[in-house]
């Protein structure tokens, strides 16, 4: 009797199927995030002191004129949700993309100084020059452009390596912190209050004039950095296996860098730095998504996900109504200290 031989899979169709999984794991994980996105929106708008039932709520996000929920869904919860929205977006999209190019999760722009050099400015603004609304958030964002700008070019030399950028950053941070810190010491009673909310970060109070700015750089900027997936994903790889690659290196991260700067500095002027937002969407959607492929798409839906679960948790789940930055906060510091024990066992690695 002869025996059956049954042919082992080759390596290449090994290859395929695992491909293919990852690819179906990652639709899936990204089709989920996109649901939780829209029903944490959908919460936003109905829960509060007033609940609205679901066809309350379209009909005045359509635009008709609802007696109570037209002023309480569209005036006040509306611009805060999609704020929210943009936000986590922005900030997620943001982090991720340091992380990435400089292939270390610690890379975000809350760890390497940009968004403190936003905040200093800022609070210089409203407490030593007296300014608010508009003046305040172009300060922030010429401020975040010019601090990024800064760690670049020290960090610059025959190209820029990931750590020298990292210890330049935390470097800018701990000297933004304390022109903060001195800044507040000078504060009156009321200018105090105004800044500490605004470095805090908070959507109290959002309106569509401090959304749409931020709305507006995200159309603009979020396709550029998406356009740049590619690219991104091959520095991963090593600045000399990317330039064998074809990609142009110094090219592709200055462009990202411009981008990246550019929505969280929007996103800041609009809403305040939520802490940490930036830092961890990109780990989580690493976590969610699996090895290989690009985490842009993933991490934005996780930074928007952060954000308005955040803010919800904020309004509704204790005795006080707390600042989302607070909130996002209590979540990021642990895990900060976690990733940096890991990176120091395992090597920086999302």
């Amino acid at each position: 009797m002869t025996a059956v031989v049954t042919p082992l899979p080759s390596t290449v169709d090994t290859v395929a199927r695992g491909r293919v999984r990852r690819a179906a794991r990652r639709r899936l994980v990204i089709t989920l995030l996109a649901l939780a996105v829209v029903v944490a929106f959908a919460v936003t708008l109905m829960v509060g002191r007033t609940f609205y039932p679901p066809g309350d709520v379209l009909r005045v996000v359509l635009g008709s004129d609802v007696p109570g929920a037209s002023f309480t869904v569209g005036t006040l919860r509306l611009p805060r949700a999609v704020l929210a929205v943009v936000a986590g977006l922005s900030f997620g999209l943001a982090g991720v993309t340091f992380q990435t190019m400089l292939r270390n999760p610690l890379a975000s722009p809350d760890v390497i100084g940009i968004t403190s050099g936003a905040s200093a400015a800022a609070a210089f603004a409203i407490v030593i020059l007296g300014w608010s609304g508009t003046a305040v958030s172009v300060t922030a964002i010429v401020s975040a452009l010019g601090v990024a700008l800064l760690i670049y070019m020290l960090a610059f030399k025959d190209g820029v390596a990931g750590t020298r950028l990292i210890l330049i950053g935390i470097g800018v941070a701990a000297m933004g912190k304390s022109v903060t810190s001195y800044v507040l010491s000078k504060a009156g009673a009321w200018d105090f209050a105004e800044a500490l909310r605004w470095l805090t970060g908070s959507l109290n109070g959002s309106t569509w004039e401090a959304t749409v700015p931020a709305l507006v750089a995200l159309l603009v900027f979020g396709p550029v950095l998406l356009g740049q997936t590619r690219d991104l994903s091959a520095l991963q790889l090593g600045d000399d296996t990317a330039s064998a690659l074809g990609v142009r290196v110094e090219r592709t991260r200055i462009i990202a860098i411009v981008a990246a700067v550019a929505l969280l500095a929007f996103a800041t002027a609009a809403c305040g730095p939520i802490a940490f937002v930036s830092f961890l969407a990109g780990p989580i959607a690493a976590r969610l998504v699996g090895p290989n492929g690009s985490l842009l798409v993933p991490a934005a839906l996780v930074g928007a996900l952060l954000v308005l679960v955040a803010d919800l948790c904020g309004q509704y789940a204790f005795g006080t109504r707390y600042p989302v930055g607070v909130i996002t906060g209590v979540l990021g510091a642990p895990y900060l200290i976690y990733l940096i024990v890991r990176s120091n066992r395992t090597g920086g690695s999302l």
